[in-house]
């Protein structure tokens, strides 16, 4: 019980957020030293937070039925957001998917998968390029160019560039740094 109380204050702090100011809940939860910016280094922290929170049977993965609780918190999240901010937030929701991390293919996540997709998930938001996420990425007319130019290079065409699911939308291509030998 205590970790689905964490879980869901790591997600759902809508009341704190400025409105009118695209991406103000994201910083509120993901810009951990309040610098205006998120870092690949402050993604992998908050990501290994949310992956405890949702690891119910500490076993370090989050198979699918932990991802259904994991999905309703994000669905749950969005709803409270304005419809302001619900087109970006979509976007980082998008990088939290099963089928985003799953990088080995075996239908469930570990510690290790999850927070190593931290580099991705900034890649993906950050519009311009910087290699950080700012609240720039999230002002007008940034909505649809997020993450545009990055591409999918990992060649996993499965499961990549699909919208979120259960309703949330079209979500746009997954966004990953440039590695050895890729595209």
């Amino acid at each position: 019980m205590k970790r689905m109380a964490l879980a869901l204050a790591l997600l759902a702090t809508p009341g704190l957020a400025q409105q009118g100011t695209p991406g103000a809940h994201f910083f509120q939860n993901w810009d951990l030293d309040g610098d205006g910016k998120v870092t690949v280094a402050e993604a992998e922290t908050r990501r290994g937070d949310v992956f405890l929170s949702f690891d119910a049977d500490e076993d370090g993965f989050l198979d699918a039925d932990e991802y259904v609780l994991f999905d309703e918190a994000r669905a749950t999240d969005m709803a409270a957001q304005s419809a302001q901010d619900r087109g970006p937030m979509m976007r980082a929701a998008d990088g939290m998917k099963l089928t985003r991390n799953d990088t080995d293919g075996d239908g469930k996540v570990s510690r290790e998968e999850f927070v190593a997709g931290a580099a991705g998930w900034v890649a993906q938001m950050d519009s311009d390029g910087d290699g950080a996420v700012t609240l720039a990425d999230f002002g007008p007319g940034r909505a649809g160019r997020m993450g545009q130019g990055q591409g999918t290079r990992l060649g996993m065409a499965q499961g990549m560039g699909h919208g979120m699911g259960q309703g949330m939308g079209q979500g746009m291509g997954h966004a990953m740094p440039k590695g050895p030998g890729t595209n």
